[in-house]
């Protein structure tokens, strides 16, 4: 930005430091059968849906979204990783998959368990909507 346009500065950070959230309201996903459905979900309810779109959302995968969408427990897949491997890399990966929505304050009390082929997530999301905990199955 030209310095002799202070101006144009000053309206651009009055903008973003005034700016709304984008809706919320999307499609409801059906996990079950990966089909669209059942009408809209909003607020809280669309933030459970974005934890588990992002966590069973291969990152870097997909064209259609940013690199800094989904997860990279892909990697994981068919590997043979120790509990304390889970215990401790496992949260942070879900945490860098969920924190990048805008709508999404904090990411807290992220555990995983594994159990055979199947590994159970679950975490605590704040949200400007308000707090959930969400159980995702990998």
């Amino acid at each position: 930005m030209p310095n002799n346009q202070p101006e144009l500065l000053d309206a651009y950070l009055d903008a973003e430091a005034n700016a709304q959230p984008e809706p919320s309201l999307t499609y409801r996903i059906n996990f079950g059968n990966s089909r669209l459905g059942g009408g809209m979900v909003d607020e809280l309810d669309a933030i459970k849906q974005y934890v588990v779109k992002a966590i069973l959302t291969c990152r870097e995968h997909f064209h259609i979204y940013s690199d800094d969408y989904g997860c990279e427990l892909e990697t994981l897949i068919g590997s043979d990783v120790t509990e304390a491997f889970i215990q401790s890399e496992l949260p942070r990966m879900v945490r860098e998959a969920i924190i990048f929505d805008d709508r999404i304050i904090d990411v807290t009390n992220v555990s995983a368990e594994r159990e055979g082929d199947a590994v159970f997530i679950v975490a605590t999301v704040e949200s400007i909507y308000g707090e959930v905990t969400q159980e995702v199955t990998i």
